[in-house]
């Protein structure tokens, strides 16, 4: 008997597992008992993720035909959870690109049923990224293959970024001048309750070809879902007042000012607010069974985010995607690299801690507690950033102690980490060039050695200007936080703050490939 069809022995792909749906959706599918298969651009990008030992991992990018078709060979299921993120220009071609070259690709290599989450398709015209996710989601119909779109609005959940927009502007602003789609009705939905419906998608009979809308049971314009929040959240009433003049650009700065999602994932978003999302059906409790306990209603589904915020048990967060723009050139390996300039500045010296008592202080870097020197110019270089587009330091961390390669420490993306020995962050700012931050830690002969290695490789001109016009302050910066970390490490307790005064024990400042 082929055991695939009673639902068992099935391979499942999932794409963009490194994101905030995939990276969810690959435990549920482990839980489910199925085999698992996870497409990545790059392998490294899972490695430290609590269920990578379970899965198979494959590198192919949806865009080039060859390397998606070997990814999809001897898949049954494949879940399409690809977006352009962010307001670059390109992204509906680059998407509606990868949407054919995997949608061939499935149908070339017998895949049995195809399953995409993309948004709401309203009837109003759509704004350009729900325009684009619409496209993506006929492209998947039109596969030759069996496929399942499910629209969902705003998804409530820990680390989303609908939902970090919320809380940061419900919990920062007690009185708030808004824009006129703060009145737009929306449904929104349980991240629990997306999960749910994409693991049930998986088993529609195979003549179910068609789309869904899946959301919650409240329909709330965002003013309620703001006030809702505060009452959950056990806040004042917050006072609003709408507004008729600011345009999707004025309030993408304006959410970017206030929140730590940025500009330019901020006004996609906003412009999807524009559109009136509701569900105009709920077919799919005909084939997939309702959510244990029934589907959360908006006030359960911020309890449930709250919790996991709280107790810093978040499991994927929207930073872990890649920012359209944002550097992704590893740090060249080659010591005698011949790619040009790349500055260096290195410090470090003995530390009168145990090396697991400093790596504790190492992987806890950033986000609340800070980095350990300067923290003005730390504060002010975020507002700089933010000015011109970048992410800022307010993406923070996805966990106060623990780190894995892929995500954002504020404006820093962990490169490399390797357990009492490296931590290695790639700068996502806006620079004239690309920059990298290494922290690590030496155990030799019963010592404890802490090492500090600031690299940044100049695009033109530019570039080494910026490297000699902060080169004054490398010491106070950098020097800081040398002496700062090594403190922490010594003292009892937990790391100190931001704003550690004073320079290293050691330093030496180079020029390498000039």
């Amino acid at each position: 008997m082929d055991d695939r069809k009673d639902g068992t022995g099935r391979t499942f792909l999932v794409t963009g597992a490194s994101g905030y749906i995939g990276g969810r959706l690959v435990p549920e599918l482990l839980r489910a008992g199925h085999r698992v298969r996870c497409m990545a651009r790059s392998a490294r990008r899972l490695r430290d993720h609590p269920w990578a030992g379970d899965v198979e991992i494959v590198e192919a990018d949806a865009t080039d035909p060859e390397s998606t078709r070997r990814a999809l060979d001897g898949v049954d299921v494949a879940y399409y959870l690809i977006h352009a993120l962010g307001g670059a220009d390109g992204f509906a071609e680059r998407d509606r690109r990868a949407a054919r070259t995997f949608t061939a690709a499935a149908r070339d290599a017998g895949v049995r049923r195809l399953v995409y989450l993309g948004g709401m398709d309203p009837e109003e015209e759509p704004s350009p990224h729900l325009r684009s996710r619409a496209e993506v989601g006929r492209i998947m119909l039109d596969a030759g293959v069996p496929a399942v779109w499910l629209r969902a609005a705003v998804i409530i959940g820990s680390g989303s970024a609908s939902f970090e927009m919320l809380r940061y502007l419900t919990e920062r602003l007690p009185v708030m001048v808004t824009p006129r789609w703060v009145h737009s009705r929306i449904q929104p939905i349980a991240i629990r309750d997306v999960l749910h419906y994409l693991v049930g998608a998986a088993d529609l009979p195979a003549h179910v070809s068609r789309g869904f809308d899946i959301g919650g049971p409240d329909v709330l314009t965002y003013v309620d879902m703001m006030r809702r929040y505060a009452a959950v959240a056990g806040l004042r009433r917050r006072l609003i007042v709408p507004v008729p003049v600011l345009s999707p650009w004025l309030s993408s700065l304006w959410v970017g000012a206030i929140t730590p999602v940025p500009g330019s994932l901020a006004r996609p978003l906003v412009e999807s607010l524009r559109n009136e999302v509701v569900c105009r059906e709920h077919d799919i409790d005909r084939y997939v069974s309702p959510p244990p306990g029934g589907a959360a209603g908006f006030e359960r589904g911020v309890e449930l985010a709250l919790r996991r915020v709280r107790d810093a048990d978040v499991a994927t967060r929207w930073s872990s995607a890649s920012m359209p723009g944002a550097p992704s050139d590893p740090l060249p390996t080659d010591p005698d690299w011949s790619g040009g300039s790349l500055y260096t500045d290195e410090r470090g010296g003995e530390v009168a801690a145990s090396a697991d008592r400093l790596w504790t202080v190492i992987e806890g870097i950033g986000g609340d507690r800070g980095w350990y020197s300067f923290p003005l110019a730390w504060r002010a270089r975020g507002v700089l950033d933010r000015l011109v587009g970048g992410v800022g330091l307010r993406r923070g961390r996805r966990d106060p102690r623990r780190l894995r390669i892929g995500e954002t420490v504020d404006f820093w993306r962990v490169e490399e980490i390797e357990p009492r020995r490296l931590l290695r962050l790639r700068a996502e700012m806006r620079l004239p060039g690309l920059a990298w931050l290494e922290l690590g830690v030496v155990e030799r002969d019963g010592r404890t050695r802490y090492t500090q290695r600031a690299l940044f490789h100049p695009r033109g001109l530019a570039g080494h200007a910026y490297w000699w016009a902060f080169r004054p302050f490398h010491d106070r910066v950098f020097g800081g936080m040398c002496a700062g970390i090594a403190r922490a490490a010594e003292r009892d307790g937990a790391p100190e703050r931001d704003g550690a005064p004073g320079a290293s024990d050691a330093a030496r400042t180079g020029v390498r490939g000039m």
